[in-house]
């Protein structure tokens, strides 16, 4: 009981706290959720900077069994959202093992948590878990033909990582059939925003920027191939609006409601930065293959939630590229 005889209000917990998706959503789930939310991390991949001090956080390796149960017993979160993993296809090529650990283990290690609060006496302990799958588990079947994918597409990942969220996908519906734990699948396609790596949008802005300071081409790879850019801060009110009307068990697809050509990008860019960028192929950047198109069907939120993206591409380009711009080398 706190001071004026109520129970207080136990706090929503984010694990993978200090990644961009992460660290958004804490923001946003801050004043958004009664008790506010405690962010879990391990091995950030953002500055920490942007969150350390602001928020609640504890340092947490989801590989660690008894660390997630005892934090789970010891906070019983309302709801988690459990977005822990190492999340880079092509690490996941690099060191397989370690992507199947974090992502597989790390989401056996919060359900059994859950389980394990339950056997110890709190049978009644009832959270959403809201598990951040993804795109990639459709892989092969993201063909012309099918796009834009529903759930029910067949799931055929092509690289370690996706086989890896396939995984975390069918573990969440495993544990609501078998012990009703309630869970969300979340298959988030595309997004960006302040504080995200490794993907063409902060790719680009982070070279503007350099380009705005030192002068220089933009080096570009593939810019036929066409994505769905959906903003973070869109996919963060897709996520708490799942916590709160999803049905449990069930997979949603979060995307933006159209597919982008890369290469549009570059005027949008040259229009925020206000520099005329020259443009310069490398072979680096182009990968063995590249799906033509990405882009998800996303109907079924839509219809179970409400939920309509709100921000258009040249606004999260413009925050895009003020964070970098923010950071000088």
């Amino acid at each position: 009981m706190d001071n004026d005889g109520q129970t207080p209000k136990r706090r929503t917990l984010v694990t993978g706290a200090a990644g961009m998706i992460g660290s958004h959503l804490l923001e946003r789930l801050e004043t958004a959720v009664p008790g506010g939310a405690l962010g879990a991390w391990s091995r950030p991949t953002i500055r920490m900077a942007d969150i350390a001090g602001r928020f609640a956080l504890t340092e947490l390796d989801v590989c660690d069994r008894a660390a997630v149960a005892a934090l789970v017993a010891a906070e019983r979160p309302p709801a988690i959202y459990h977005l822990a993993a190492q999340s880079l296809p092509t690490v996941s090529w690099i060191d397989p093992w370690e992507t199947m650990r974090a992502n597989v283990e790390g989401t056996v290690n919060v359900f059994e948590a859950i389980r394990a609060v339950r056997a110890g006496g709190d049978a009644g302990y009832d959270p959403m878990v809201v598990v951040a799958c993804s795109s990639a588990e459709y892989g092969a079947s993201l063909t012309p033909e099918n796009v834009p994918i529903g759930e029910e597409a067949p799931l055929l990942p092509l690289h370690p990582y996706g086989v890896s969220k396939v995984a975390q996908d069918l573990l969440a519906f495993q544990y609501w059939q078998n012990d009703r734990i309630r869970s969300i699948r979340a298959r988030i396609f595309n997004t960006t925003g302040p504080r995200k790596r490794a993907d063409v949008v902060s790719d680009f802005c982070a070279r503007v920027a350099q380009i705005k300071r030192h002068g220089g081409a933009l080096r570009v790879g593939n810019l036929q191939t066409r994505r769905a850019i959906l903003d973070v801060r869109d996919l963060v009110s897709a996520l708490i609006l799942l916590a709160d009307h999803g049905e449990a068990g069930e997979a949603y697809n979060i995307c933006a409601d159209r597919a982008w050509r890369i290469g549009d990008l570059i005027p949008l860019l040259e229009k925020l930065a206000g520099v005329t960028l020259t443009v310069e192929p490398d072979p680096n950047l182009f990968r063995p293959s590249d799906e033509a198109v990405i882009l998800g069907r996303n109907t079924k939120l839509k219809e179970r939630t409400g939920w309509l993206p709100t921000v258009d591409l040249e606004n999260t380009l413009r925050a895009v590229l003020e964070y970098e711009m923010a950071y000088p080398d």
